[in-house]
């Protein structure tokens, strides 16, 4: 048998595609749009996703069924000695927990791995990476665990919407919130840190917001990370030609390092709504 499986769930921004082509397993999540359900890239793609937001169909997250996540585990544990299973973050979903209970049942106990490092988007894709570096290295599956969940809180996301509907959607701000943030064109700068999206800071318009937002990564790599190599990430549901010149923008800023982009995960995309862009930071373990 085969020694360490790694799972993730397609918040990470890994698609079937890649996990194939790295070694890995991805769980597609699911959303249910107009009491349809659909699994994010096996029946929906981004580009369908963000057509059914902008024309206002009524999105839902939801997470994968004990039964789909077991079943996953059985087929890989036919194969496999141990599985690392690294959901998205246990703050903005029940995935994790669920899936923590699922690990203790006899079948499972000692064999999966769940990790809870609260990581989303760009930073759990390369605690994918690191967990498959760890087990290269000769590391079993609950020293991966230890490991990636003892640096769980080193890392950081920082959004910017382009608009305040979706956040007045989910009830993050409240409609005269939003009126007024709108006709005063403010950019709130949101920041995923551990286990929340909270607010980071409000200014006035993109140029001031991108600025924030690489002033906050560049203190975190100063003084947060110091010594300490970090990566660096961009993410965004803004448009390909918008996502292009914000990573030129990143390059400028910190012309030593190499950046990588993806979208940002679809269940952050229905809080955040299209538009948005964010550069991320996460330690190198």
């Amino acid at each position: 048998m085969e020694r360490i499986a790694i799972v993730t769930d397609s918040n990470s921004g890994i698609t079937q595609k890649e996990g194939k082509e790295l070694g890995i397993t991805v769980l597609p999540m699911p959303f249910f749009i107009d009491g349809e359900l659909y699994l994010e890239d096996i029946s929906l793609t981004q580009e369908e996703f963000y057509e059914k937001l902008k024309h206002d169909a009524d999105i839902t997250t939801s997470q994968p069924s004990p039964g789909d996540v077991m079943a996953l585990w059985d087929k890989l544990l036919e194969t496999y000695d141990e599985l690392v299973h690294i959901p998205m973050s246990s703050g903005l979903s029940s995935s994790c927990e669920t899936a923590i209970g699922l690990s203790r049942e006899e079948d499972y106990a000692g064999r999966v791995f769940v990790v809870n490092n609260q990581r989303i988007s760009v930073t759990q894709r390369q605690s994918v990476l690191d967990a498959m570096q760890l087990a290269k290295k000769g590391k079993s599956a609950s020293e991966i665990k230890e490991i990636l969940e003892e640096n769980r809180l080193e890392a950081s996301i920082y959004i910017t919407v382009d608009t305040l509907k979706y956040l007045k959607k989910g009830g993050r701000i409240t409609p005269a919130a939003a009126a007024i943030g709108t006709v005063l064109n403010l950019k709130p700068v949101l920041q995923i840190q551990g286990d929340k999206l909270d607010a980071f800071a409000k200014v006035r318009g993109w140029k001031h917001a991108k600025k924030t937002m690489l002033d906050a990564i560049e203190k975190d790599v100063l003084q947060r990370f110091g010594d300490q190599k970090v990566y660096l990430q961009a993410a965004y549901t803004c448009s390909e030609e918008e996502a292009e010149k914000w990573k030129e923008e990143i390059e400028q800023r910190f012309p030593s390092y190499k950046i990588y982009m993806a979208r940002l995960s679809l269940s952050v995309a229905c809080h955040i709504g299209p538009g948005a862009m964010a550069v991320a930071c996460s330690k190198v373990i």
